[in-house]
C-alpha cells in the first residue's frame, strides 16, 4: 500500500522532491513549510514559500507553524498518523517527539556526502573548499545535526567552473529521484540503513556576509572557488571604479587563467585579474542594482582597463 507521508520543506530545492513523491502515488497527508515571509520592494507583502505554492497547486493541506516545540503542534503532527516524514531543507528544528511521531521515522534528503558537510550550507562549502565530488544522501533522522544512518547515496562530480547555483539544480533533481527510490524500499521493507562514520566530519556553517568579499591576495584556485561557491547568492564581490566612481561589483562566474601581477590588478583585455598566485578571468558580473552580465556585455557599459586594481 502507498505510504502516508508528511512532507516538510521550504525553498525551491525542496519542490522537485514534493512533486516526485506526489507523482509516485504516495498519500501526502500534510505539507509543513515555513510561514510566509515579507517580500516586495517595501517588504509589505507576505510571500508563501516555493513549497507552499507547489503544495497548494497539488491540492495538499499546508501547515506553517513558526516552531514545532509546543505540545499542541506536536500533538497535531502525531494526529496525522503518518507512516513517515520526508524532510528536505525545511529550516526548522524537529524535536524528538516529532521525530518519533511517525510509524517508520523521518527521512532527510541532504546535499552532501555525509559525514562531510553536515549543516546549513553543504553545496556552497563543498565548492568553496574545492571538492571534486558531492552528492545526495537519504538518511534517517535522529536528534543530532545530520548524524543519522544513511539509506541511499548518489554521487555527483563537481566540474571545475560549476557554481553553487548550477550544482544546486543538479542536486535537487537527483534528490527527488533518490527519495522516491528510498520510499519504495521503505514501503517494501527493504530499506537498509548504514551508520555514518565518525571520521571526516566537517560542518558546513551558514554563509556569513562578512566572508563574501573577494581576497585577491589568495591563490587563484581559492579565489575561483570562492566566487563560484557564492554564486548566485549571496555573491562574491569586490570594489572597482566605474567612470571614476567607486562601485561594488558582484562576480558570479570565473575561470582560471594565466598571468601575474599585483593582487587585484587587471592584467589583460579579457577581464583577467591577478591573484596572490596565478590569475582568474571574470566571465559573469553584476553591477549594483543591475542584472547579471557576461564579460562582453559588462565592458560595453563600463571600463575595465589593464593596470587598474580591484579591491
Amino acid at each position: 500500500m502507498p505510504l502516508r507521508i508528511v512532507f516538510m520543506g521550504t525553498p525551491e530545492f525542496s519542490v522537485p522532491t514534493l512533486s516526485a513523491i506526489a507523482g509516485a502515488g504516495h498519500e501526502i497527508v500534510a505539507v509543513y513549510t515555513q510561514p510566509p515571509r515579507p517580500a516586495g520592494r517595501r517588504g509589505l507583502e507576505l510571500t508563501p514559500s516555493p513549497v507552499q505554492r507547489e503544495a497548494e497547486r497539488l491540492g495538499l493541506e499546508v501547515r506553517t507553524p513558526g516552531s514545532l516545540r509546543g505540545e499542541a503542534e506536536q500533538a497535531d503532527f502525531a494526529a496525522l498518523n503518518a507512516d513517515a516524514a520526508v524532510v528536505v531543507a525545511y529550516g526548522l528544528l524537529l524535536p524528538p517527539p516529532v521525530l518519533a511521531a511517525t510509524r517508520l521515522g523521518a527521512f532527510n534528503g541532504h546535499a552532501s556526502l555525509l559525514p562531510r558537510w553536515r549543516g546549513a550550507a553543504p553545496i556552497q562549502r563543498a565548492i568553496m573548499a574545492g571538492d571534486r565530488e558531492t552528492g545526495m544522501m537519504i538518511m534517517k533522522m535522529e536528534a543530532g545535526l545530520d548524524t543519522g544512518p544513511v539509506a541511499l547515496v548518489e554521487k555527483l562530480v563537481i566540474s571545475p567552473d560549476e557554481t553553487a547555483g548550477d550544482l544546486h539544480n543538479r542536486l535537487m533533481s537527483a534528490g527527488a529521484a533518490l527519495m522516491v527510490k528510498a520510499l519504495d524500499k521503505l514501503e517494501a521493507g527493504t530499506l537498509a540503513l548504514t551508520p555514518q562514520s565518525e571520521v571526516g566530519v566537517i560542518y558546513a556553517r551558514k554563509i556569513d556576509k562578512a566572508e563574501t568579499r573577494i581576497d585577491w591576495s589568495l591563490p587563484a584556485d581559492k579565489v575561483h572557488n570562492h566566487i563560484r561557491g557564492l554564486s548566485p547568492f549571496p555573491g562574491a564581490w569586490c570594489e572597482t571604479s566605474v567612470y571614476g566612481k567607486a562601485e561594488r561589483l558582484k562576480v558570479l562566474r570565473s575561470t582560471l587563467a594565466s598571468g601575474t601581477g599585483r593582487p587585484g590588478e587587471v592584467i589583460g583585455d579579457l577581464m583577467t585579474v591577478a591573484c596572490g598566485e596565478g590569475a582568474v578571468r571574470l566571465t559573469e558580473l553584476q553591477r549594483a542594482g543591475g542584472k547579471p552580465l557576461t564579460a562582453d556585455e559588462f565592458l560595453r557599459g563600463a571600463k575595465m582597463e589593464e593596470g587598474m586594481t580591484l579591491s
